[in-house]
């Protein structure tokens, strides 16, 4: 069964670490804001029994999932 990513074990940073960068960070926000997003859009896609998307319309979501979570690690390293 699809489980959503878990965004602050993948960067290796604590919630609260990046709950505290988000108050000082608007675009951050936001980008997380559309991980969130993307991430369940992926899932939603990947639990769907009827009207299932194709392997390229999941390949898709994956992919744009991928450049946010990039766009993320990017504004971190500023």
């Amino acid at each position: 069964m699809p489980v959503p990513h878990d965004l602050f074990q993948d960067l290796k940073i604590s919630k609260e670490e990046i709950q505290q960068r988000r108050t000082q960070d608007p675009l951050l926000d936001s980008l997380i804001n559309k991980y969130s997003q993307a991430d369940a859009d992926v899932v939603k896609a990947e639990t769907a029994t009827s009207d299932a998307p194709s392997d390229d319309a999941l390949k898709k979501l994956k992919e744009k999932r991928l450049l946010v979570k990039d766009k993320i690690v990017q504004q971190l390293q500023r």
